[in-house]
């Protein structure tokens, strides 16, 4: 029997909350694991399992009864841990619920257990504005609508179209602003504006320049005024991220920014190449 709630079943879902939530994992968030991973017919002796694998502690060995003892020392190990290793929890949960992990699970669901645990993290990620979502049992790192948008299709564009070494830039962007416990600010900008030379040299047939010089060898390949905010991002990725100076260190909304423009730019250019 399918026991999803209504909402599920009608597809209904409130509106995403803005982003407030990056390096914490909340209260909430720390309890609601362990039951969704029950709800995925995982027992608490499966859980204490997985948490103190990645804890990296013992288990308790006078706690033999599932409820309650297993299931507070599980909860209480979750509250007590770094927000960090807490996502950290939630990766290995994930996999373990993948098909061929080794149990030996009963579907009383529609979805797979994998994708039930996914679904469920990330309606709650999304409801209380946390900037994390699961896909494909990796924590990767969510951002506002436009970001999502832009950048996630991006990559399977580029690899469509062969360009895998600057697909690969861009998700090697995306898991720098996804470092736990803290994002590499410098190398996601460093990805995001080597993708976008990468494709900027194909769609000019110009292999050895550099973004700048293909911007002014190629007028037109990219419309004015864009060319020229463009070049004077290249120069922002330049100066704040290849050439670090003292004290000046980007934000990572700044990150996000040059992670989302080279998203964008490299989708107009790779039509470009197609056309």
């Amino acid at each position: 029997m399918d026991d999803k709630r209504f909402s599920e079943r009608h597809g209904f879902a409130p509106e995403a909350a803005d982003i407030t939530v990056r390096h914490d994992a909340p209260h909430d968030l720390r309890g609601l694991v362990v039951d969704f991973a029950y709800r995925c017919d995982l027992g608490p002796h499966a859980v204490r399992a997985i948490v103190c694998s990645v804890l990296m502690t013992r288990p308790c060995e006078s706690n033999w009864s599932a409820f309650p003892n297993v299931d507070t020392e599980v909860r209480e190990l979750l509250d007590g841990c770094e927000w960090f290793e807490v996502y950290d929890v939630i990766e290995a949960v994930s996999r373990d619920l993948q098909p061929g992990a080794g149990k030996a699970l009963t579907l009383v669901h529609q979805e797979q257990p994998h994708e039930r645990f996914e679904s469920q993290i990330n309606t709650f990620f999304a409801k209380k504005g946390v900037g994390w979502q699961l896909i494909d049992g990796r924590i990767e790192v969510r951002g506002p609508e436009a970001f999502e948008i832009a950048v996630r299709p991006a990559v399977a564009q580029l690899q469509s179209a062969g360009l895998r070494t600057a697909a690969q830039e861009i998700h090697e962007a995306l898991r720098d602003l996804a470092r736990r416990p803290d994002p590499d600010i410098t190398g996601a900008i460093q990805h995001a504006m080597a993708a976008t030379e990468c494709v900027a040299r194909e769609a000019a047939s110009d292999p050895r320049a550099t973004l700048g010089e293909i911007l002014n060898r190629h007028p037109g390949l990219v419309p004015r005024p864009l060319d020229e905010a463009l070049e004077k991002i290249w120069g922002f990725a330049s100066e704040m991220a290849r050439h670090l100076r003292e004290g000046r260190t980007p934000s990572y909304e700044e990150a996000e920014l040059a992670v989302i423009t080279s998203a964008g730019v490299v989708t107009y250019l790779e039509r470009k190449i197609n056309e």
